[in-house]
């Protein structure tokens, strides 16, 4: 049998039972607008997290205090002997592949100016946090390169604070009590927005010095290491370990490099949109096993025609290669259209739903076409096997 008709038998059969082929090949569409849809929706939330992730930028590193792979202690708690220090912080500097330090004091405490007052988050830091942090100032200047242990008391803020608290009169100049402290503002910051739940808007800048008088803490809760980009994380925090050891006497802090924060954040992420696409391929399965139950009554149907065929001279081989064709077609041509079906939804949702991240992954899309393909072979292999069985004398008595 030629390969013209091969095809003008699957093709005719697909087309003169309309029906019936839209029903096998309905659950397969089904299954593949489930799967891109859903995938789609993980990539775009894995992208967007990551993204976010990335704002503060890539060559960083983080060091806090505690052992906390021995002890489980969350960074922020002290329990370590030895506390993180500023003198820490500014030893790093002599690095060679350290490019800024950045003494870190979070807490929250009440910003006060003439009558308007609000509680907002105070970051004590130093004045290389801008370019750590990849932030800038609109108006002003960020903290000055003072004596870590004796820096004026000024105070940056971030547009939020400043639009609340001053409205539109300009904040330059202005005294403002932070949490019982006097501060000159020098400075407001250009809107970051949120970042992973943090509103860097919200919140004002001061000494590292001044935030641990402020909050009367020993120990900074951590310090955020830039190094340049020519060194990898793993060498770098090497060089710090080696001099904090040296400080300390012992490994009392923890260092957690960018590359694995972006490891385990992108590990699970990763098993986020592997579970959502898996809950589309369930739809898959079900549309395989419409194509398996569908197919094996089309071979009752068409008993009669496959006699016919054998008793014009078609082997067993080829009458399972065309009933193994049909099922791959129907199979092939529902994932077709549930691809732009998926896509289309993905690109509605995200037009209706714009604070929802959406991205279609090309792999997943061709997975997703493949498994289609797959499942149709599969599913048809059971009544093509039973249609190329048919001994050809009972087949035409059936007709």
């Amino acid at each position: 049998m030629r390969a013209a008709d091969f095809a003008r038998l699957s093709l005719g059969a697909l087309v003169h039972h309309r029906m019936r082929s839209f029903l096998t090949g309905l659950g397969i569409t089904v299954g593949i607008s489930a799967v891109i849809l859903l995938t789609s929706i993980g990539e775009g939330v894995q992208r967007f997290v990551l993204e976010e992730f990335t704002q503060f930028g890539t060559n960083l590193i983080g060091v806090v205090p505690g052992k906390t792979s021995t002890t489980g202690v969350s960074g922020a708690v002290i329990s370590n002997v030895r506390p993180l220090s500023i003198d820490d912080s500014e030893s790093l500097l002599a690095l060679p592949k350290v490019l800024a330090s950045v003494p870190v004091i979070q807490g929250n405490a009440q910003v006060e100016s003439e009558k308007k007052q609000r509680r907002t988050t105070i970051y004590g830091v130093g004045s290389s946090a801008p370019a750590v942090w990849q932030f800038n100032t609109a108006s002003g200047r960020f903290l000055p390169d003072d004596d870590p242990h004796a820096a004026r008391s000024f105070v940056v803020l971030g547009s939020k604070v400043r639009s609340e608290l001053f409205g539109g009169s300009n904040p330059l100049g202005k005294r403002v009590r932070v949490g019982g402290f006097r501060f000159r503002v020098i400075g407001v910051m250009e809107s970051k927005g949120q970042i992973l739940g943090f509103d860097l808007d919200d919140a004002v800048y001061i000494p590292a010095a001044k935030a641990m008088e402020l909050f009367n803490r020993e120990s900074l809760m951590e310090i955020d290491v830039l190094y340049k980009a020519d060194a990898t994380g793993e060498e770098v925090a090497d060089d710090i370990r080696e001099l904090l050891i040296s400080r300390h006497g012992s490994e009392d802090f923890s260092i957690t490099t960018q590359e694995q924060m972006m490891d385990v954040l992108g590990g699970v992420l990763d098993k986020l949109t592997i579970a959502i696409g898996g809950l589309g391929g369930i739809s898959l399965l079900v549309g395989g096993v419409g194509i398996l139950t569908i197919m094996t009554i089309t071979v009752r149907d068409r008993t009669g025609e496959i006699g016919l065929l054998r008793a014009l001279g078609a082997t067993s081989r080829q009458i399972l290669i065309l009933f193994l064709g049909e099922a791959i077609v129907l199979s092939a041509l529902g994932g077709g259209i549930g691809l732009l079906i998926g896509w289309g939804g993905s690109q509605l949702l995200h037009f209706f739903v714009p604070a929802l991240p959406v991205h279609t992954s090309w792999p997943y899309v061709f997975s997703a076409e493949l498994l289609a393909a797959v499942i149709g072979l599969a599913a048809g292999v059971i009544p093509a096997r039973h249609a190329a069985s048919l001994h050809p004398i009972e087949a035409l008595r059936a007709e």
